[in-house]
């Protein structure tokens, strides 16, 4: 098989890197202690910068979203709550209410952004119990924000709180969003974007893609961030954050105030470019201005043959199921490292390879 020269499989969309040479030194990388009795060194220094940027009142770090998702529903399932999860929700926050589940507390799926058919079906079972709704700040199938004002209207008509993973937004979209930057600015995430804050948000967000950091973090009220800290498990009985972690996530927060917004803009840039391609060589993707780029299905071509024949021509995408999909479907992770040309290769060997007649195929195959 040929090497891979074109790789569309990396989510570090604005390809922030944290050599080693990069980050600031430590004495030892964890001190075995967990967070519960000691916070690692700079880890709420961390926290309140990612806090602040986030348009939140504090936030907490954690190995990984899992971690926070685990904690947090074992933390509201000793309430009496009842969860309304957004159909379109990553699988790691359902795991983490699944946990919930398993406690009694009543789970209730409503329409991927139907904000709408929220609000009938939590009239319907909220049963006198404090709704907690669950959604994707972003959705990487249809590129498409979340109606965070839509389902907040709804949740604060009964008092209860809506929990966000916001880990494909964080360090893409931000404030102010315009024709000059269409992602808006300071990468933030989703609350920046639509301009929304309250006590009654949470927002759990991986840094592992937008700034490359494998760390995550719980941002909300400091009320809640308070009675987490007090009550959570993993900061028991799991490691938190190593050094090398928190060193990451610093220098990725400074990179992103030296040089976020001009990545974004080089991001979008590209992103445009890719959409333009498909479309002069009669092609269409699903995704938006969003850097998972998906494409619609192909007349008599399955995804996985065009997989295979696009890795045959050195270009490696993700075949992947969506919320809606029966069959799997190609998508394209665009960075900020893809260059122009390296956009208009992936597209010219787009369209030869779907041109490949099946015979074609047989005989170079």
């Amino acid at each position: 098989m040929e090497t891979i020269a074109l790789d569309f499989t990396s989510s570090l969309y604005l390809d922030f890197r944290h050599g080693s040479r990069s980050l600031g030194p430590w004495s030892q990388l964890t001190t075995g202690r967990p967070a519960a009795l000691a916070e690692p060194a700079g880890s709420e220094r961390v926290a309140d910068r990612l806090a602040k940027l986030q348009g939140c009142q504090q936030a907490t770090l954690a190995q990984s979203t899992l971690h926070l998702f685990w904690d947090l529903f074992g933390l509201l399932a000793a309430e009496r709550i009842v969860i309304f999860l957004d159909a379109g929700s990553y699988p790691i926050a359902r795991w983490g209410i699944e946990r919930a589940a398993g406690r009694g507390v009543p789970v209730h799926r409503f329409p991927h952004k139907d904000a709408a058919a929220l609000g009938r079906l939590l009239w319907q079972k909220a049963g006198g119990r404090w709704p907690v709704v669950v959604a994707d700040g972003i959705c990487t199938v249809c590129g498409c924000s979340a109606p965070i004002a839509d389902y907040l209207e709804v949740v604060r008509r009964a008092g209860g709180w809506l929990v966000l993973d916001d880990t494909q937004a964080l360090g893409i979209l931000g404030a102010a969003p315009g024709p000059a930057a269409p992602y808006g600015q300071g990468g933030g995430g989703s609350l920046r974007y639509q301009d929304i804050s309250g006590p009654d948000v949470v927002v759990i967000s991986s840094l592992a893609k937008g700034f490359g950091a494998p760390v995550a973090a719980l941002s909300a009220s400091s009320e809640l961030l308070r009675q987490f800290r007090a009550r959570s498990e993993t900061r028991v009985h799991c490691s938190p954050p190593s050094a090398a972690d928190i060193r990451a996530a610093e220098h990725a927060l400074s990179l992103n105030e030296d040089d976020g917004d001009a990545r974004r803009s080089q991001l979008a840039a590209r992103v445009h470019q890719f959409r333009r391609g498909l479309a002069a060589i009669g092609l269409e993707a699903e995704g938006g201005l969003f850097p998972v780029q998906t494409l619609k299905p192909i007349p008599d071509l399955k995804a996985k043959q065009l997989y295979e024949r696009l890795l045959k021509h050195g270009v490696r995408t993700i075949l992947r199921r969506s919320h809606h999909d029966s069959e799997p479907r190609l998508s394209f992770i665009i960075t900020a490292r893809h260059s122009p040309g390296v956009i208009e290769r992936v597209v010219d060997a787009l369209e030869q390879v779907v041109t490949i007649t099946p015979q074609l195929e047989a005989e170079s195959g």
